[in-house]
């Protein structure tokens, strides 16, 4: 399993070669619903742009389980002003993926996928101060992009939170979720109580998966949705779904999974596959190294709330890269709004000079 952040890290297996790009307006990091919806803002201005994406087209959803239907309703999904149609009261995953995809063909957006980007640092042209963004294609082909403003609109979901303990990088180990197919007649450890864990386990117990889950906390989680809980908790109460509260993971292994709780009392679970839905969080070391300021109790960057301007000059974030450790308080319904006001700063600033 490739360790979260590797993306922009990892070391190329192939030949390398070194490119300097002209400099654009704008490069936005991410191609996301805010980093879309930023594209699309740039691109009404006039701007010169370019979106990078580490991974494929709105790379968390992709990562989503296949069968997931979003909370949310269609309209507030929505970017550029084309409509999201669906037959149901609310979208599926492959009812978004086909609709980012639409909208990235109706505006022709330049978007360079499979290239992760590796630093971006200021640095002296001419008279100007721009952005060296250095980039590396899944080919191992390295790339020096030049920008007079970047956009950081990477999200999060990249990124899960690590348990740090032996075991946690072993093959049948995974922090996503995608289908119950493979996990048909297995025993399958879930780490976590929220939202997650608790819709991986209903699904797995419904479809011949023998779970247990487990929970540092004493309960479930309570940002667990209204409508899960006590669907999950009856669950539990009829021994559906195996639970261990108040336990952590101390080791994992490639046939049991080591937990023990609060009073330091261990037991061994037998194992065939290990979900750790722990949650996810942005990079603020990526955002440090970057020159931006991060709090050190919430993780997330400084930035003017009205430009989303950071405190490194005509660098902005957008979308999930706000959130730091509050990943709840930003979502596709208010970071697909970011991108606007971006925008016109930018275009403000240039027409200006």
């Amino acid at each position: 399993m490739t360790a979260p952040g590797a993306a922009r890290t990892a070391v190329a297996t192939g030949p390398v070669r070194s490119e300097v790009m002209p400099a654009r307006d704008v490069l936005i990091v991410g191609g996301g619903p805010s980093g879309l919806a930023t594209a699309i803002a740039c691109r009404h201005h006039g701007l010169d742009y370019q979106v990078l994406e580490q991974g494929t087209l709105v790379d968390a959803i992709a990562r989503f389980p296949v069968n997931m239907v979003f909370f949310t309703t269609p309209e507030l999904m929505e970017i550029g002003g084309v409509p999201l149609t669906t037959p149901y009261d609310k979208p599926t995953r492959a009812e978004a993926l086909r609709y980012y995809r639409k909208v990235t063909d109706v505006f022709q957006l330049q978007i360079a996928l499979h290239e992760q980007v590796l630093a971006v640092e200021a640095e002296a042209q001419g008279d100007d101060r721009v952005f060296a963004v250095a980039t590396r294609s899944r080919l191992g082909v390295e790339r020096v992009r030049h920008a007079r403003t970047v956009v950081l609109a990477m999200g999060y979901y990249d990124r899960p939170n690590l348990l740090n303990v032996p075991g946690e990088d072993l093959p049948h180990v995974s922090h996503f979720f995608t289908e119950v197919h493979p996990y048909y007649r297995q025993r399958v450890v879930i780490v976590g109580g929220k939202n997650s864990a608790c819709e991986a386990a209903l699904e797995l117990c419904r479809n011949g998966a023998h779970v247990t889950l487990v929970h540092r906390g004493p309960t479930l989680g309570d940002s667990v949705k209204y409508w899960v809980r006590p669907d999950m908790e009856n669950r539990i109460k009829e021994g559906t779904v195996a639970a261990r509260f108040d336990s952590r993971v101390v080791e994992i292994t490639r046939t049991e999974v080591v937990i023990e709780t609060s009073a330091g009392v261990r037991e061994t679970l037998p194992a065939d596959g290990v979900l750790l839905l722990t949650g996810y969080r942005a990079d603020p070391q990526f955002l440090q190294a970057a020159g931006v300021a991060v709090n050190d109790e919430t993780l997330a960057p400084h930035h003017d709330p009205l430009t989303f301007e950071t405190n490194v000059p005509n660098l902005f974030v957008a979308g999930g890269q706000i959130a730091g450790r509050r990943t709840g308080s930003v979502f596709i319904e208010n970071g697909r709004f970011h991108g606007a006001r971006i925008a016109e700063v930018i275009a403000e600033r240039l027409v200006a000079r």
